[in-house]
């Protein structure tokens, strides 16, 4: 299993990260990608990275969340990283429109700018949408057919809107432990899209999959989503981690 979305570098993990990864390995995670916040969270990210080499994986990207007035210098942060090592991907980056609108123009200035350097650098990215899919795609629009590629993390829209995604080309949909939610229909809108379209996700320590729901999440718990998208396709766990984890290896270069 690769997990492509964990925030394990996180304060919620400083009591015990050692033991939360060594459960990761023992149940199956081969490999924990590490998408980025902002400048304040990147110490504690390469640190990690650092501290388990081919296992955790770093990216680099300012969050939507993270635009304030200060986001030309988080910029100038991403752009000076880029220069200095190589980083796995662009990420994590969007729009998000749930918690804020005050900073929606910079937003949308950031997510452009960090495709541009994605492009540059050759990355995929990780997409972060919340409240914004709409506005999402259309500042994805000039980017078509740019070889854009990268991941809608966390995805938890409609058939239509994934459908748009794959239409778009290059991406795939991230899926975590919302899909075991009891109020998600995500589970019946995947069967439509197929299993060559996905990767999947913890998104730890948030979106903690059934049965642990309340608890923190962990990189551990991705047998749970395994799980539950093997009953959703009838097919066997094996085949999901076999087809999840190849999407996975085709888009980063690990």
């Amino acid at each position: 299993m690769i997990d492509t979305h964990a925030h394990i570098y996180s304060e919620e993990f400083d009591n015990d990260r050692a033991a939360v990864i060594q459960r990761a390995i023992d149940a199956g995670v081969k490999k924990i990608v590490l998408p980025n916040i902002d400048s304040q969270s990147l110490p504690r990210m390469l640190e990690l990275e650092n501290d388990y080499p081919d296992y955790c994986y770093a990216t680099i990207g300012l969050h939507p969340t993270s635009v304030k007035s200060d986001y030309l210098t988080e910029l100038e942060i991403v752009r000076s990283e880029l220069e200095k090592r190589s980083y796995l991907a662009i990420g994590e980056i969007g729009i998000d429109l749930y918690w804020d609108k005050t900073y929606m123009k910079e937003q949308l200035i950031a997510f452009q700018q960090q495709i541009d350097l994605a492009l540059q650098y050759q990355l995929p990215v990780i997409i972060h949408v919340r409240n914004s899919f709409s506005e999402t795609m259309k500042a994805l629009d000039p980017y078509k057919n740019s070889g854009l590629k990268g991941i809608f993390h966390s995805f938890a829209g409609t058939k239509e809107e994934a459908e748009a995604v794959i239409n778009f080309g290059g991406f795939f949909l991230g899926i975590n432990g919302i899909i075991t939610f009891k109020n998600s229909d995500l589970s019946e809108m995947i069967k439509d899209i197929g299993l060559k379209h996905l990767v999947l996700e913890t998104d730890a320590p948030y979106l903690t999959p059934v049965p642990f729901r309340g608890k923190r999440n962990e990189s551990a718990f991705m047998e749970y989503i395994m799980t539950k998208v093997a009953a959703t396709f009838s097919t066997t766990y094996d085949t999901v981690i076999n087809t999840t984890k190849q999407n996975a290896l085709n888009l980063f270069k690990f």
